[in-house]
């Protein structure tokens, strides 16, 4: 019973951007979302061991300890040349590298002249860095993606990830976990006739990574204008956070610097 008591008195919330200080021959181990890792420290060399656990429960809490324990010869290893002596690892959120394909919870029609804000919530995906100057080892889906064709057929289009999100037009419905990030979607319907929203695909390449004080990952805000033809609409990311936010910190900068032609031919197959 005391060992019980003592390995739940060792596991502690984990955190992005917050510096781990291990000693050689430590490993510190994460579970969240769908992922369980191991990251060990090594005179010579860093070593990440992950794999993918598929829940029928959806997790809320990210836990980490430290101990000298490492998993079974199963689990895939990779090996890194320890940088510039370091002994501090940190770990970053970032979007996706591709388009998100996203779907409300069910279709939703917009009306003719009406709009909508919709709160989507994107599971992010883990930079593991090390050092003070934060040198980037790997990178890890924490929630295994699938990807999938956008456009209007197989020669005009997108190749997205279809990934595990959520979108609802209630903030407080969205499911808060450390591993998701809330992009507020503005859609404006200015056709003279309803448009039906069944799923778009969000450019998370285009979008920077904020943390506010309650541990929450936001992204800025994106508005779609439809004014005749939906692949003539256009796409803008905010320049700042929604204030239902609070206030944040950034933690990751958007992955691509987008112009005005890059986010209008995004949103050309959003509706794909």
């Amino acid at each position: 019973m005391a060992d019980k008591k003592e390995e739940s008195a060792s596991l502690r919330d984990g955190g992005w951007a917050r510096p781990y200080t291990l000693e050689s021959g430590q490993t510190q181990f994460h579970e969240l979302s769908q992922t369980r890792l191991w990251v060990t420290r090594l005179d010579l060399e860093w070593q990440i061991r992950s794999e993918t656990v598929r829940k029928d429960v959806d997790p809320m809490r990210w836990t980490e300890q430290t101990s000298h324990v490492l998993p079974g010869s199963g689990v895939p290893l990779q090996r890194f040349v320890r940088p510039n002596d370091s002994n501090e690892v940190v770990f970053l959120p970032a979007l996706a590298r591709l388009p998100t394909v996203i779907r409300p919870f069910q279709p939703l029609t917009i009306p003719a002249g009406g709009e909508c804000v919709i709160y989507v919530g994107t599971v992010v995906w883990m930079q593991i860095c090390v050092g003070r100057q934060r040198t980037q080892l790997t990178e890890l889906a924490l929630a295994e993606p699938s990807q999938t064709w956008v456009g209007k057929n197989t020669m005009e289009g997108e190749l997205c990830y279809s990934a595990p999100s959520y979108a609802r037009l209630v903030l407080e419905a969205v499911p808060k976990r450390p591993w998701r990030a809330i992009t507020p979607v503005k859609i404006v319907n200015r056709r003279a006739e309803p448009l039906l929203l069944e799923r778009f695909s969000l450019p998370t390449p285009l979008l920077s990574l904020h943390q506010n004080e309650r541990g929450q990952l936001w992204t800025p805000g994106v508005k779609v204008v439809c004014e005749t033809e939906m692949n003539s609409a256009s796409l803008n990311v905010d320049r700042t956070l929604f204030a239902a936010a609070g206030t944040c910190k950034l933690v990751s900068p958007a992955r691509e610097k987008g112009g005005r032609g890059r986010l209008i031919r995004t949103f050309d197959r959003m509706f794909g």
